[in-house]
């Protein structure tokens, strides 16, 4: 498929900069009537037997900024392969070469292991597990979305905003959106209207920022995320859905990883790996029945992921009804519950 069919007009005013107080009044459209709701209102949009899927991933300052001699160097953390090493985003990258040393602080560097296409670097730091974490949160920074337009970097106020209610597993660069609207009064709502939840963790990395440079979707490659789904998650969900209830993603990173992780028979397994599924419409969708998610940008993958699940002309209806209705946008933005649909 060409990318210029995922492509459409978002004047930049429509991209929240910051979110709405308190979460759960953001702003909810729901895709099948067109209704405007809030998310406090998504127990009533919901059934008693539906199942809430999460990401618990927690967000963290994976921006850096260093030198190398008396250049200045951008580092953004997108995969962790090991205690010490990551695959990083670098900018300027083309002026790094191997064994090049990255001063972050007076005691903390990391060293060129290897480099790769589009900015991507290896890079293996002079602190490892928990020490590299607490560097990580006196010298780093919350990396914001290109697309949050603010002077300087991330602020204080963005190191609250910017995690979920259900954040425990730090690894992420990004954090899942869908899920940064639940508070908890919503939670206790939709417990008390008999509906459940339950988390899998999928580490957002900073790939989720990257545009697509292709012409046509077959030839977009995604950079892999680490996810896990234990046991007793896959056993839930799957009671839950031979029971008849609803599998509700909470956000494209949940959805991606259920995804991932269902059989072709409809079976959802334990999963501890990476992923770099590429939802576009055509896909058969094995688990998920309704999600919830943000309003996402022109010609990006997660906009191809929602047009592949609820289909691409409501799609198309639903974005022109929200910026008729000015919903906001993007990671700070407001959301849409949409259905799973056979169209394309």
């Amino acid at each position: 498929m060409k990318v210029d069919d995922f492509d459409f007009d978002l004047p930049h005013e429509y991209i929240a900069q910051r979110p709405t107080y308190p979460r759960d009044h953001a702003r909810l459209l729901i895709g099948n009537d067109l209704s405007d709701k809030i998310i406090a209102d998504l127990p009533a949009c919901l059934n008693k037997n539906d199942i809430l899927v999460f990401n618990d991933t927690q967000v963290i300052p994976a921006r850096l900024l260093g030198k190398h001699n008396e250049s200045k160097v951008e580092v953004t953390l997108h995969l962790q392969l090991s205690k010490n090493t990551w695959r990083v985003f670098a900018k300027p990258a083309k002026k790094l070469c191997i064994d090049h040393t990255i001063k972050f602080a007076d005691e903390f560097c990391a060293s060129v292991i290897n480099k790769g296409n589009g900015g991507e670097a290896t890079l293996r730091f002079n602190k490892s597990g928990s020490d590299l974490m607490k560097a990580l949160e006196t010298f780093g920074k919350i990396p914001l979305p290109p697309y949050i337009k603010r002077e300087g970097l991330s602020d204080e106020q963005d190191k609250k905003d910017y995690q979920t209610l259900f954040a425990k597993k730090k690894g992420a660069v990004a954090a899942p959106t869908a899920g940064l609207h639940f508070t908890q009064n919503t939670m206790t709502a939709l417990e008390n209207k008999g509906i459940k939840y339950i988390t899998l963790t999928l580490h957002v990395g900073a790939g989720t920022f990257l545009p697509v440079k292709v012409d046509n979707t077959d030839d977009h490659v995604m950079h892999p995320e680490w996810g896990e789904i234990t046991p007793r998650t896959a056993q839930i969900i799957n009671t839950t859905k031979a029971s008849g209830g609803r599998i509700v993603a909470v956000g494209t990173t949940s959805m991606r990883l259920l995804e991932t992780a269902t059989d072709a028979g409809g079976i959802l397994h334990p999963y501890s790996n990476e992923t770099n599924i590429f939802i576009t419409p055509g896909y058969h969708f094995r688990m998920v029945d309704v999600l919830l998610t943000n309003f996402h940008l022109p010609r990006s993958t997660l906009f191809m992921l929602v047009c592949a699940f609820a289909g691409s002309s409501r799609i198309k209806k639903i974005y022109k009804t929200a910026m008729e209705r000015d919903y906001r946008f993007y990671s700070y933005g407001d959301a849409t519950l949409l259905q799973k649909s056979g169209l394309t």
